[in-house]
């Protein structure tokens, strides 16, 4: 009983995961190809296939065949069944009802939120973000009776397993007492040296899509298995074998764009450096969004933000934009992809102000998720915890609480992973270079082979066979340590 139950759990998580995958295509259809007239069919797809999987998933069969497949001696099938475990035990906990509701719901008010925020019009959107935060709370309240914790803590651990709200603020509290002084530090001392000279565009959108392929295939991205696109909100989606990553252009600056591109090709890294012998099982999904949004903001921060890179990136940028002077060599580049500045959107901010982004997001939905924050009062909280975190406050809305489409798309609980990814990848680029220290010689030359094997070997090759603390013992010494973080950003934004 124990082997044959085994595999047959195989067997019905395989196609569970094929309509998951079916469902990431449409959605990012949805967010580039597809005509505004299709958002009425294209929600009753993605709710039909959702409820499919949902019904594959909650089946009484599955709990019988959890309970007969015993303990597995092999590792990876040991992990395998705790994943099919831990699926199940949050899909069993929300009615049938409630899945379809929330997918309805969510196309609804992203498809909402595509025109709200251009128009700046958060009234229009309020009655369908209330409803959206109301099926949440549901969700999180049933998912919550079954895990035995907190209602945030339930949905927080969809997207980083084993999460919980008591660790982040042990870790996001002292970082915002930190990040205040630490800014006005880093500050002050941009202000007594020249300021970077901003290269003149306009820059042709066609010429920066050239750059940013030329640079994924710099950093090992296989277009035979992904391609690039544009979208309002910069995602990686798809599937491992079909990676689809997006931007978003300005012809008045390229730095955001190409960063953008360069931050999902570390997404896209790590999909497709996922084992393929277990593509189809739960063990061979990403280790949470923590450590999928290291890969990102490692590629991006850490080393497409370096000397080194900066200096491989200078000649080709130029030739790329036909650039020359002053503007364009590397010392002006680094001074201006590492320049610091009380930003009002989060996607464009640095390394140093984009934490403040983020703890304002996680504070902000746990009140609304509790009720404590009505949904009107979102743009004035909003607006006020600005202030008080960056020390600016934004004109209007659409660059305030409607820049993100996280919470009108339904991804509640998921913003501190931002922030405890950076962190994560602070502490592995530091083991990578220890482990491997010629990585920076290497990116300098264009050469990203030996960071990518690093993390293929350490992170993607892993998927979810550990824990994220276990992945990250294993593959720097220790769990995470804020301190990592912290001795990153004073060593390139107040040593260097």
């Amino acid at each position: 009983m124990t082997a044959d139950a085994y595999a047959q759990l195989e067997t019905r998580f395989h196609r569970i995961a094929s309509v998951n995958h079916a469902l990431s295509v449409l959605h990012w259809d949805l967010a580039t190809m597809m005509p505004e007239g299709g958002m009425d069919a294209r929600s009753e797809q993605m709710a039909t296939l959702k409820v499919v999987a949902h019904e594959l998933l909650v089946d009484p069969r599955v709990g019988e065949l959890l309970d007969g497949a015993g303990a597995q001696d092999d590792a990876w099938r040991a992990a395998n069944l705790r994943e099919m475990r831990r699926q199940y035990v949050h899909a069993t906990a929300l009615p049938t009802r409630l899945v379809e509701e929330l997918s309805k719901a969510n196309a609804k008010c992203e498809a909402m939120w595509r025109e709200a925020r251009p128009n700046n019009d958060f009234a229009m959107i309020l009655p369908q973000l209330e409803r959206v935060i109301a099926l949440h709370r549901e969700a999180g309240q049933a998912k919550a009776a079954v895990l035995g914790v907190e209602p945030y803590d339930a949905l927080l651990d969809q997207w980083e397993p084993g999460g919980r709200a008591t660790e982040i603020d042990a870790v996001f509290d002292p970082l915002a007492a930190l990040l205040r002084p630490l800014i006005e530090q880093v500050l002050d001392r941009q202000a007594s040296r020249p300021a970077p000279i901003v290269p003149p565009g306009p820059f042709p959108v066609e010429q920066q899509r050239a750059l940013g392929e030329r640079l994924m295939r710099t950093l090992g991205f296989d277009f035979k298995h992904g391609r690039l696109d544009v979208s309002l909100h910069p995602f990686c989606g798809g599937t491992p074998d079909d990676v689809r990553i997006t931007t978003r252009y300005s012809e008045d600056l390229f730095v955001q764009s190409l960063m953008g591109v360069l931050h999902e090709t570390g997404h896209a890294l790590y999909e497709r450096g996922l084992p393929a012998e277990w593509r189809y099982q739960p063990v061979g999904e990403p280790r949470g969004m923590s450590i999928h949004e290291s890969q990102s903001l490692l590629v991006e921060m850490q080393a497409c933000r370096s000397r080194a890179f900066v200096e491989y990136l200078a000649p080709i940028a130029r030739e790329a934009f036909g650039g020359s002077g002053p503007a364009w060599e590397a010392e002006n580049l680094y001074r201006l992809y590492t320049r610091v500045e009380r930003g009002l959107i989060r996607t464009e901010s640095d390394e140093v102000t984009y934490p403040a982004h983020v703890i304002l997001r996680y504070r902000l939905e746990r009140k609304l998720l509790s009720g404590e924050l009505p949904a009107a009062e979102l743009p004035a909280a909003w607006n006020a915890s600005m202030q008080e975190l960056l020390g600016v406050t934004p004109p209007d809305d659409r660059l305030g609480c409607l820049q993100d489409i996280h919470w009108y798309d339904g991804a509640w609980g998921y913003f501190p992973t931002y922030t405890l990814g950076a962190m994560t990848a602070a502490q592995l680029f530091d083991a990578a270079v220890r482990q491997t220290p010629d990585i920076p010689d290497a990116m300098r030359r264009g050469d990203f082979a030996p960071l990518v094997q690093w993390l293929r070997a350490n992170v993607h090759a892993k998927a979810s066979l550990l824990t994220t603390r276990d992945l990250l013992s294993a593959a720097t010494g220790r769990p995470l340590d804020p301190s990592a973080f912290e001795r990153h950003l004073r060593r390139r934004y107040l040593d260097e």
